[in-house]
């Protein structure tokens, strides 16, 4: 791969860049939907194969404390799109579907990854679900990427693509709205999640002498619960049925993300790829049966069910495989794919570059504070070192020793009333520091 190539690539796309560097990577970012913490081989799951995601994980690093600044789906598509906490800007809710809203969604003066990316020379595509808004001004095309094929909403039937239809219900109208490529509206017939995995793969072909970027978002294993029959076989020795099927579209993820790494293997890219897999958030236990062991609470909640979440990071000229254990976090995806393109960052990142971390370089990550907010301030949450605190509602604050107590069994907040003040405190001056959400969560009409 030439210099002049790859000038010419960002010129092709009307970009304005600096020289190209061969030697910087392509970006893949890799995000799951509502999956349960220990639902894949990596994390010690036995009755689910997930060879591919497994081989990513034993080619890179699985961070044992990964999470993300959310414990539901927009806020951390927001949060990881911009690298700051999402609450710093209003977006702590999930957006309803509101086309002719321009007020809810990813606010537009916010920078998103795509945009720093691109303007550093990066082809830019997006697949999947985004989440960000409904309002044309939101779709990823204006957002920073130059391609994008997938759904708008939060959520989509995964068969009967075509079927469109009008549901009085706003929170449910997004799964029978059209799939786009780009602005357009488009027939599919292939399984969502297989169709996903085509169309990533097919972004790898196309932009293959790169520099790329790419953010693949699966709306799986989200419900509704659906799977074809050759990924239920795959399973069949599950009996419980809502964790068969979601057991089978667990490894339709698997199979469309084994497709993009064949791709990245065909045309020699694997090594000199930085791929991000994780999950938006923890497994939302009681609707599809999923497995959160050995973590307490599920999607929703700020234990460490709701925001710890499978986290991998892998780029295997630059980092040895293995195990990292320091708390790392959605946020810093941002910085560590900026830092590793030769990028500019916007001012007001939250995250940190991670590499230099991960190749034992820095120090720092162990005694970092990650905070959480829900509802404008209903619940929070603070980890500083082995110590979590967590405030629900109007209770009293609790403590965990999450290096000897990762199921929060054993609340310490009686023992140690100096670290609660302490983590209290710091938790209280990051929140004085943002602001009131823009929008509440849309809640569907009753029947």
């Amino acid at each position: 791969m030439t210099r002049a190539c790859l000038i010419g690539l960002a010129l092709a796309a009307a970009t304005p860049a600096p020289a190209a560097d061969p030697a910087r990577p392509n970006v893949v970012v890799i995000v799951a939907d509502d999956l349960g913490y220990a639902d894949v081989g990596f994390q010690g799951c036995k009755d689910i194969p997930t060879p591919h995601l497994d081989a990513l994980a034993g080619g890179g690093v699985v961070c044992t404390g990964g999470y993300v600044s959310h414990p539901f789906c927009s806020p951390t598509r927001a949060g990881l799109m911009t690298g700051r906490y999402q609450h710093r800007f209003g977006h702590e809710n999930n957006p309803a579907w509101l086309p002719d809203d321009k007020a809810v969604g990813l606010p537009l003066d916010q920078v998103t990854l795509a945009d720093a990316l691109k303007k550093a020379g990066y082809r830019t595509g997006a697949v999947g679900k985004w989440h960000l808004g409904a309002h044309p001004a939101f779709h990823p095309n204006r957002r920073g990427f130059d391609d994008y094929f997938g759904l708008l909403g939060g959520g989509h039937q995964y068969f009967d693509h075509n079927r469109f239809k009008t549901d009085p219900d706003r929170a449910r109208q997004e799964y029978f709205i059209p799939l786009v490529r780009n602005e357009k509206p488009v027939e599919e017939a292939a399984y969502l999640t297989d169709a996903l995995g085509r169309e990533a793969a097919a972004f790898v072909e196309a932009h293959r002498k790169g520099p790329f970027f790419l953010y693949l978002a699966f709306n799986a294993p989200h419900t509704p619960l659906q799977a074809p029959e050759k990924y239920l076989a795959r399973v069949k020795d599950l009996k419980d049925e809502k964790l068969r099927t979601y057991a089978a579209m667990v490894c339709g993820l698997d199979d469309a993300v084994g497709a993009v790494a064949a791709k990245l293997r065909e045309h020699g890219l694997d090594r000199n790829t930085l791929i991000f897999f994780l999950s938006d958030n923890g497994g939302p236990v009681a609707v599809t049966n999923c497995r959160n062991t050995p973590l307490r609470g599920a999607k929703g909640q700020l234990y460490e069910g709701g925001v710890r979440v499978p986290f991998v990071v892998s780029w295997p000229d630059r980092l040895k495989p293995g195990r990292f254990d320091h708390p790392v976090s959605s946020l810093d995806i941002f910085p560590t794919a900026l830092a590793a393109g030769g990028g500019e960052a916007p001012k007001g990142l939250d995250g940190v570059d991670l590499v230099p971390h991960l190749q034992g370089k820095a120090a720092g990550l162990a005694d970092r504070t990650l905070f959480w907010r829900t509802g404008g301030g209903q619940s929070f949450a603070a980890r500083k070192g082995p110590l979590k605190y967590v405030r629900v509602g109007k209770q009293p604050a609790e403590l965990y020793d999450l290096a000897a107590d990762a199921a929060e069994a054993a609340d310490l907040a009686g023992k140690r009333p100096e670290a609660v003040a302490a983590l209290g405190k710091e938790l209280d001056a990051w929140n004085a520091a943002l602001v009131e959400p823009r929008w509440q969560n849309p809640t569907p009409k009753k029947k």
